[in-house]
């Protein structure tokens, strides 16, 4: 008998990038472009010593998490400026964790 693979990945650990990018947008009640999201991020991430990769691949990883966002219906994008909608803090690993742990309880 044929086993089926799991062909979706599960996150074993905190995404920071996401995890900044729901800091920022929700602490942030008027629109940003997003090359100010990315300085107040990777600020935050510097602060934090969590960059690695360097700056042009955490700029890329950034932009590919935000459209993750924006296709989830978490984030409002207009143009070229991005603001966070309600229940934006659902993207957040310790959501994330809260929840797979109250599933498990």
């Amino acid at each position: 008998m044929a086993t089926t693979r799991r062909t979706r990945f599960s996150r074993r650990i905190p995404d920071h990038v996401t995890d900044e990018l729901v800091v920022v947008l929700n602490e942030n009640d008027e629109a940003l472009e997003f090359n100010k999201l990315f300085e107040l991020v990777y600020e935050n991430l510097k602060e934090k010593n969590a960059v690695s990769g360097g700056e042009e691949m955490l700029r890329l990883r950034a932009y590919e998490k935000l459209q993750n966002l924006v296709t989830r219906g978490l984030v409002e994008k207009n143009a070229k400026c991005y603001k966070g909608l309600e229940g934006i803090e659902q993207a957040s690993s310790a959501y994330i964790a809260a929840q797979q742990a109250k599933q498990q309880a």
